[in-house]
């Protein structure tokens, strides 16, 4: 699966994008989220509040509660607001 980070999620992640195998056990956006903490510093402190996260699956706006199968790329991305 191609995760992809944006913005401070990719400053602190200090990757543009990568590709992964994710365990089985990962099903949901949630548990993707989750995952993510356990996988370094890095990554703890970019996903140390994961209901901030927003995310896409195949380019669409996902909620947290959607599952994963069939997906080929998440996005990672701070709230964006109006202007």
């Amino acid at each position: 699966m191609k995760l992809v980070y944006f913005a401070w999620l990719r400053e602190h992640v200090g990757l543009n994008e990568e590709q992964i195998e994710l365990p089985e056990s990962i099903k949901t956006v949630a548990d993707l989220l989750n995952w993510q903490k356990s996988r370094g510093d890095a990554y703890e402190r970019a996903f140390s509040e994961p209901d901030t996260v927003r995310v896409a699956l195949d380019h669409f706006h996902s909620e947290h509660s959607d599952k994963l199968e069939g997906a080929e790329e998440v996005a990672f991305f701070p709230p964006m607001t109006g202007g």
